[in-house]
């Protein structure tokens, strides 16, 4: 219809005009802030000596990349440095249990092309090779446009739209921001919160011998070392602030709960460590997590993506669903009180607060 029908149109019948006007006005729809989120990320290691993928890790993300650069956010934790050349520094006492993980600063270009847009820096392999080495990282992330975290200092803090993001990653290592010192941890993320929309924390944490599907709610210790007491860390987080914890370390899956309707993910495991990890049964379960938050944070929906390791291919999805299926469980088994409800398809929610029991 041309303008001069249309003002005839309104002389003649108005309610006609209103009424087609109104036909063609979409209604807006709620802002909301998607994040894809995986655990572990090392796609090959050239130390000490090669162990990179066949076709140099070029299609070792395909398979996932379409889902996460579908999200506002990809993160992902660099379980090694992006270095060219350089020695190591960190020594161990066990060389036969010492893994020591170098990837090409070009392998860069592969975590872009999937998707990813943040990546974590706080883990026990981001100091491999010295700061040296994580100097390297955060150069080769940030030449891509990936913002990362991890050392003491380094937030990532960025706009998606008119949402202002932060994410902060913490460890229970030298150089990282503290994971086992909560009151500090609290304190940045307050802080974070009073500046930014949406609170993102990363937290590299927990053991990794034995059994460690299951949250203990307690302090983890692995070779002497204290991993922290994730529930703790991430309950605490939340109420300073955080909106969203994603955890990682245990390399196997772990349980998720709603705390104060933010989602807690105590660990999204290994997602594309195949060489240089061992993958074999829970350890190659790849869960890849999309999650939408509301404008204030508050946990709206998710689903599980369902991936396991192979090799050459990297992460594939796996039909089983055995992933989400690990991880519904163990939800339900820590977290009786404050699980999302999941359905059959990877898809959860909050649960309604009336079905709900007090949490642990």
């Amino acid at each position: 219809m041309n303008r001069a029908a249309f003002c005839l149109l309104l002389v003649l019948a108005p309610g006609v005009a209103a009424a087609q006007a109104e036909d063609t006005t979409e209604e807006p729809s709620a802002v909301t802030l998607t994040i894809a989120a995986v655990g572990d990320v090392m796609i090959g290691t050239d130390f000490p000596e090669n162990r990179l993928p066949d076709d140099d890790g070029a299609s070792f993300l395909a398979a996932a990349a379409p889902i996460i650069r579908a999200a506002d956010i990809g993160f992902g934790n660099l379980e090694g440095v992006l270095l060219d050349g350089g020695e190591p520094v960190k020594k161990c006492q066990n060389p036969q249990a010492c893994y020591l993980f170098r990837s090409p600063t070009r392998y860069a270009d592969h975590l872009s092309v999937a998707g990813f847009t943040v990546m974590s820096l706080a883990n026990n392999h981001a100091r491999d090779f010295g700061e040296e080495g994580r100097d390297a990282s955060m150069e080769a992330l940030a030449a891509r446009g990936i913002h990362h975290s991890g050392r003491e200092d380094d937030v990532a803090a960025f706009d998606v739209g008119d949402t202002r993001v932060a994410l902060i990653a913490f460890a229970p290592f030298k150089g990282a921001h503290d994971l086992l010192s909560q009151t500090a941890a609290e304190s940045l993320v307050e802080e974070l919160a009073a500046r930014h929309d949406i609170v993102i924390v990363s937290m590299h944490a927990g053991g990794e011998s034995g059994d460690v599907r299951h949250v203990p709610f307690e302090e983890e210790m692995f070779r002497g070392e204290n991993r922290g007491d994730v529930a703790g860390f991430a309950r605490g987080v939340v109420e300073a602030g955080a909106d969203l914890v994603i955890g990682h370390g245990p390399h196997v899956p772990r349980g998720m709960e709603v705390h104060n309707g933010r989602l807690i993910a105590y660990s999204l495991g290994n997602f594309a460590t195949y060489y240089g990890i061992r993958v074999t049964g829970d350890n190659g379960l790849a869960p890849l997590l999309v999650v939408t938050l509301a404008t204030d944070g508050a946990l709206v929906e998710g689903r599980i993506h369902s991936f396991r390791q192979r090799r050459p291919a990297g992460p594939v999805p796996d039909q089983n669903g055995e992933a989400f299926q690990l991880i519904r469980t163990l939800s339900g088994s820590d977290f009786p009180g404050s699980a999302p409800r999941f359905e059959t398809d990877g898809r959860f929610e909050p649960q309604d607060p009336e079905d709900q029991s007090s949490p642990d």
